[in-house]
């Protein structure tokens, strides 16, 4: 494993994201002294918080699988999860609808759920489905102790009998055929399939490997955080607080000072220099090498995910028939994937994520009122450079609304108090490559050791964090890669 070189008792981190935080944990684990630069008034980066009218957001992730990912960078610095977050597990951890108007509660113990599955979709399907979480348990430990956990620098690094092992699994084989082995109702096909959006790409698509993310979301558990998904960044930029890392929010870095080949520091907007031996970025990678670092001949352009519409309402009316996630599907599938991803269009029927936060913490509304947090795929601004300036943001909010009243939610538009849309062009005023939140496409092409390093390949003492490096997107891979940048600091298995 390539390390950093020289010094590195002083680090910077920029960004107070969950890259960023697990990064600054470890390292203060370590003995190193860790400053975390922000540009916001509060930690969280795209796990960020709304207030309006009383009501409470959370601007980024909703869904909150393995908590074990928060507690280990906590752990490192002595501290328990259970002290700095309350987390309720979610039964269901969602509720899906389909269009022929049948529901499947997902829930994560397999018992009930193979009873569910019984239920709706028949016991060769439930049959299926215990199959299915046996394949994807194992799949979830192969990768998460010899791939999904370690820093890869080459694809030499993979090749070992734990890779023979994934090929036997199937792992290098497509999602849908996969999922065809142990599902044939469409309808659970859906449920334990979409999770490939999440890694930017269509089911039929993705690899087998990506399965995992439906094993986290779908039998691990999904958890509620009191306080929301906020609550998360707020904890671990309290435990580090707590253990010496200093933090400067309401901080802009301007670009990484260099000298002789390597970071001498961060230059801040009000043109503070605070010097560093090793400098974390947890900006989205691509627009960290764009905006901060000296230019780079012969990048290799990446494929970005696809982006999404966020609709954050504040609402008077309550619905008895969802649960805090909902998955609403279209009656297209593999079209909607290909409008979206191919052709640069949004989805002409769409799938939609629904969360009700107030169904589990009534405190995130006023008395007696709810929050929604409705998600739709959208392209983003590669694929898909729409004006989202020129009315359409408005347009496409009353298309979802129209469409969520026709998949059950009677009077929503009526009820809506507060409302704000979230559009690709605004993730991409917020510094996100291509205007979308879920960075760089899980192709093969940017998958492990293929993906953007988290180690700069010249300045040797620049070091990568967050969904646009290793391990990928998600909460629990962000996590994860704040390890992973850690240990190219504190590890010294390499000149």
């Amino acid at each position: 494993m390539r390390t950093v070189t020289g010094a590195t008792d002083r680090v910077v981190v920029v960004g107070a994201g969950l890259g960023g935080l697990a990064c600054a944990l470890h390292l203060a684990a370590a003995g190193r002294q860790v400053t975390v630069v922000e540009r916001e008034p509060i930690p969280g980066g795209r796990a960020g918080r709304l207030s309006i009218g009383g009501y409470e957001f959370d601007t980024g992730p909703t869904v909150l699988t393995m908590p074990e990912l928060i507690a280990e960078p906590l752990a490192a610095v002595g501290e328990k999860l259970s002290d700095w977050l309350e987390l309720k597990p979610l039964d269901p951890a969602y509720r899906a609808f389909y269009p022929d108007g049948s529901t499947l509660d997902v829930r994560t113990d397999t018992t009930r759920m193979a009873a569910e599955i019984a239920r709706v979709c028949g016991a060769r399907e439930a049959d299926g489905y215990l199959r299915f979480v046996d394949f994807t348990r194992k799949l979830w430990q192969l990768e998460r102790d010899h791939f999904i956990g370690r820093n890869l620098d080459t694809p030499a690094d993979l090749m070992n009998l734990n890779l023979l092992k994934l090929l036997g699994m199937g792992g290098f084989r497509r999602l849908q055929p996969k999922i065809g082995e142990y599902f044939r109702d469409p309808r659970t096909q859906r449920i334990f399939s979409f999770q490939a959006m999440y890694a930017g790409l269509a089911p039929h698509d993705a690899l087998a490997i990506y399965a995992v993310i439906a094993y986290l979301d779908s039998v691990a558990g999904v958890y509620s955080p009191a306080g929301g998904m906020h609550a998360v960044p707020r904890a671990l930029a309290g435990a580090a607080e707590k253990h010496g890392v200093t933090f400067r929010y309401d901080t802009t870095v301007e670009r990484v000072t260099t000298a002789h080949g390597r970071a001498t520091g961060v230059l801040t907007a009000g043109g503070e220099h605070i010097p560093a031996d090793v400098v974390v970025l947890n900006p989205d990678l691509p627009v960290a090498y764009r905006d901060l670092l000296p230019p780079r001949r012969r990048r290799r352009p990446l494929r970005y995910s696809p982006s999404c519409v966020v609709l954050h309402i504040g609402s008077n009316q309550a619905y008895s028939k969802i649960a805090h996630h909902n998955i609403h599907f279209g009656t297209a599938w593999k079209g909607t994937f290909d409008e979206v991803i191919r052709k640069g269009l949004l989805m002409s029927d769409p799938s939609l994520l629904v969360t009700n936060p107030t169904h589990t913490d009534p405190a995130a509304a006023p008395e007696g009122k709810q929050t929604y947090y409705v998600l739709a795929p959208a392209p983003n601004l590669k694929s898909g450079p729409m004006n989202w300036r020129g009315g359409l943001d408005r347009r496409y909010a009353d298309e979802l609304l129209r469409v969520l009243e026709g998949r059950g939610y009677i009077g929503f538009r009526d009820g809506v108090e507060v409302q704000r849309i979230i559009t690709p062009a605004d993730w991409a005023d917020d510094g996100m490559a291509a205007g979308t939140p879920f960075a760089a496409a899980h192709t093969f092409a940017q998958t492990g050791p293929f993906r953007p390093s988290n180690l700069h390949p010249s300045l040797g003492n620049v070091v990568f964090t967050g969904s646009g490096t290793q391990p990928g997107v998600g909460v629990p891979m962000v996590l994860i890669s704040g390890k992973l940048a850690a240990s190219r600091i504190t590890s010294r298995t390499s000149a």
